[in-house]
């Protein structure tokens, strides 16, 4: 009786484990992808078209690579970097995440690079444009830009349009202030004057006096950088009222001011405006083209740069498994995407074994309104294969 019951006993023992060792086994085929961006609060639309682009690669490359099944967690951070460190420690923790993606903001992203440090884990910064963030955790990979990288090309390019006097025109916070110094570095060291620095109120600005001030100097040339949305729509709208560019000064914006997500709520305010980016929605590659019509079908809007840069940021994920056939370690995965290229909505892109930065285009784009009534920034002229100058190869 009693070996009977011994028997039975080991039985259920043996049931147990095979149970577990199953789990454990569809445990392993799975890459969990933590996705942490801001989906509430006043930066909800830059998450919003963050994940639609990591959906979209997802409906397109399904959820299978290399053998493993990939998970996506989103995760909100409401644009708040202390939450952001604490919503990836848990992921990493109780989730088990073996990538780390997302990012709206630059402090975010800071906040996180130690996680991602002391879990060797990816952190794919899909937004974050401050410089230094890559060299914050040598597990970050960024699928964005970085400000001077879009910067430092873009006032050279004005400087070769003529432009002699210039005055950047930006709001008073970080970004703004960054934009200021790397646009006024890189004009003056063609050989252009900075006319004035102008910096306005980042909370309800009152914009009159400050263009006032900018009619007066009467430079060649502004740039002008303020938020995208409500901000960057009321300073297209008074340029226009103030008569900035009947009084001959030639106006041109940094792109995400123009961002094709609110582009066309500017209106007639907004045409003409050049500017300068990475991606325009008017891209004209038949990738580009299949990834807008998948989008709109997808998500019910058209993308805009930042869709672009999860889509890229999941490309990366997918390659990468490839390439190390399904092995998740994180420094493995790093290593495989390290001088990894391919074609992207926005052109051809490639990871900078150097930085962790994509080298890529950067276009100048005109404001223009098109066949089907919407108005889109349609590229001019390219500025091919762009780095970050102020982080030089190691």
């Amino acid at each position: 009786m009693i070996s009977q019951m011994r028997m039975t006993a080991f039985a259920a023992l043996g049931a147990v484990g095979a149970v577990l060792g199953a789990g454990g086994a569809r445990a392993q085929d799975v890459v969990k992808v933590g996705l942490i961006s801001s989906q509430t609060g006043p930066f909800a639309a830059v998450g919003r078209q963050m994940e639609g682009g990591v959906r979209l690669y997802m409906q397109e490359h399904g959820d299978r690579v290399a053998g493993k099944r990939i998970e996506l967690i989103i995760k909100d951070d409401g644009g708040v970097a202390d939450q952001t460190r604490r919503i990836a420690q848990e992921l990493v923790t109780n989730d088990r995440v073996q990538v780390l993606a997302g990012f709206t903001l630059t402090p975010g992203a800071l906040a996180t690079a130690p996680v991602a440090t002391q879990a060797k884990t990816p952190m794919i910064v899909m937004l974050g444009a401050t410089s230094i963030i890559p060299d914050r955790s040598p597990f970050i990979v960024r699928t964005s830009l970085s400000v001077p990288q879009l910067a430092y090309p873009f006032a050279e390019w004005i400087h070769r349009q003529g432009a002699k006097s210039l005055v950047t025109f930006v709001s008073d916070y970080g970004p703004g202030i960054d934009y200021e110094n790397y646009v006024s570095t890189a004009f003056e060291a063609k050989g252009g004057k900075i006319a004035q620095k102008i910096r306005v109120p980042l909370a309800n600005p009152e914009f009159a006096p400050f263009l006032q001030r900018l009619v007066d100097l009467k430079p060649d040339a502004v740039f002008v950088f303020v938020p995208s949305g409500g901000v960057g729509v009321s300073l297209m709208n008074q340029l226009r009222e103030r008569g900035v560019a009947q009084s001959g000064v030639k106006i041109f914006a940094e792109g995400s001011m123009l961002d094709d997500d609110s582009l066309n709520s500017m209106g007639d305010s907004a045409l003409g405006m050049v500017s300068s980016h990475t991606y325009s929605a008017a891209h004209p590659s038949a990738k580009n083209k299949a990834f807008v019509e998948g989008y709109r079908k997808l998500n019910g809007r058209r993308p805009n740069i930042v869709a672009a840069y999860g889509y890229d940021g999941m490309h990366l994920v997918y390659e990468s498994l490839k390439k190390t056939q399904g092995d998740a370690n994180g420094e493995k995965l790093v290593a495989a995407m390290m001088g990894m290229e391919w074609e992207s909505p926005r052109g051809p892109v490639k990871v900078d074994p150097a930085t962790r930065d994509l080298i890529q285009n950067v276009y100048v784009r005109r404001a223009e309104r098109m066949g089907d009534g919407e108005v889109y920034n349609v590229e001019f002229a390219t500025i091919p294969a762009t780095k970050d100058p102020t982080r030089p190869a190691k």
